[in-house]
């Protein structure tokens, strides 16, 4: 393991700078093709040493700028094949080439490559091992061409890999932007949550503890048990609100070891509904069919739009109102309707929703649309206001 550190530091070193790989790679191949043999170039009519340096030198290019390099290369081929010099060592720059073309190069130039190679092939011995037979001659260029053949094929496989290595990048960058979607996705819908929450615990316990207090402050001047009474209907509210409240912000603390009572489900729309009705409002609770099993989603969801429902009677109605809580459990849902006789809910609420700003009926609608339902809410015929709510059981998405 400690043998194949330096290894694989010096490998990540070489990825991470291409450039200076590449002119480690051209300084190595001169140093062997060109310099080494330099004593004896000297004695060509042209320096071959020129020739060897202007075949090396382009691989400090060959992924920079595959094509030029490569043009460059090719010009000081032809060029060797004009000045009549020796069959250089430094050719070799050539099949590193026709690897850049085929692996770094445009598709156009490293077929052009393959190309240029095996005419290189060809000509190559065609120019120095033409004096032999035809039978050397013939083994000459098929092995210069499968050595071209060879190295192109080469750069194809790196190319493949790099197209790879492309898509793994990209499919990881995608799932990165697609989790930060998801994550702010959640946090808007946990925030909806919290606010549709806070909205129907607050919104309902201030209505109770306003209704109790009027009362409590007209019947006072008479009747000073109905005063207390009021006044412990407003402290037994007050402490549900502060548990409600605490429960629902004890999901924003982190690592926290409490534990909370259950949410309240459709068995506790009784109480709910008992609760209104020591407020003052005469309310009617009738249940219709035979209760279904239902996940508790829904059963929270059913709960939270009775309670909505009946705060606003409580602070759009008007004195004197009567309301009437329906619960109809049918074979795959529940149906649920909150009905009122007062004679100022309809403009009220209606206000609020054509301003965009009823919390409740929008937080209605979420809850209901969140697990497959439906909210309906509106003026009655002759006064009052109506709410009407189809909940499927089993609905949870």
């Amino acid at each position: 393991m400690d043998q194949r550190l330096p290894l694989e530091q010096l490998s990540t070193t070489l990825r991470e700078r291409p450039f200076a790989a590449d002119v480690a790679l051209a300084a190595l191949v001169g140093l062997v093709t060109v310099v080494a043999p330099a004593q004896s170039y000297w004695g060509s009519e042209v320096p071959a040493f020129l020739l060897g340096v202007a075949l090396v030198t382009p691989l400090a290019w060959r992924r920079r700028a595959p094509v030029p390099a490569a043009a460059v290369v090719t010009a000081a081929g032809l060029a060797e094949l004009v000045a009549g010099t020796d069959f250089l060592l430094a050719n070799v720059a050539a099949l590193f080439m026709v690897y850049a073309l085929a692996a770094y190069a445009p598709g156009w130039a490293a077929r052009g490559g393959l190309v240029v190679g095996l005419a290189g092939a060809v000509l190559a011995a065609l120019r120095w091992y033409a004096s032999g037979s035809g039978e050397a001659l013939l083994v000459t260029v098929g092995s210069i061409a499968v050595s071209v053949v060879a190295a192109w094929a080469l750069g194809r496989v790196r190319r493949s890999r790099l197209g790879e290595l492309a898509g793994l990048a990209e499919r990881a960058r995608l799932l990165e932007v697609e989790r930060d979607q998801e994550m702010r996705l959640a946090a808007t819908a946990e925030r909806a949550r919290i606010a549709r929450e806070m909205h129907d615990v607050v919104a309902h316990s201030l209505s109770v503890v306003i209704a109790q207090a009027d009362g409590g402050r007209y019947a006072g001047r008479a009747d000073p048990a109905a005063a207390t009474g009021a006044l412990e209907a407003i402290a037994t509210t007050g402490r549900q609100a502060l548990t409600d409240m605490r429960a629902l912000l004890g999901v924003l603390r982190d690592g926290t070891a409490e534990q909370y009572a259950p949410q309240p489900d459709v068995a506790a729309v009784p109480a709910l509904v008992d609760d209104v009705r020591a407020s003052g409002l005469d309310v009617d609770l009738l249940v219709e069919g035979e209760p279904g099993p239902m996940a508790a989603g829904p059963q929270l969801a059913a709960y939270r739009i009775v309670q909505e429902s009946l705060t606003n009677v409580l602070k759009h109605a008007g004195p004197g109102v009567r309301a009437w809580v329906r619960l109809h459990w049918r074979p795959d849902s529940l149906e649920l309707s909150v009905l009122d006789d007062g004679r100022g809910a309809a403009a009220a609420v209606a206000g609020e929703a054509a301003a965009g700003d009823g919390q409740g009926l929008r937080g209605m609608h979420e809850r209901a649309q969140l697990h497959r339902g439906r909210v309906e809410a509106g003026p009655r015929a002759g006064g009052g206001w109506r709410v009407h709510a189809v909940l499927p059981i089993g609905g949870v998405r």
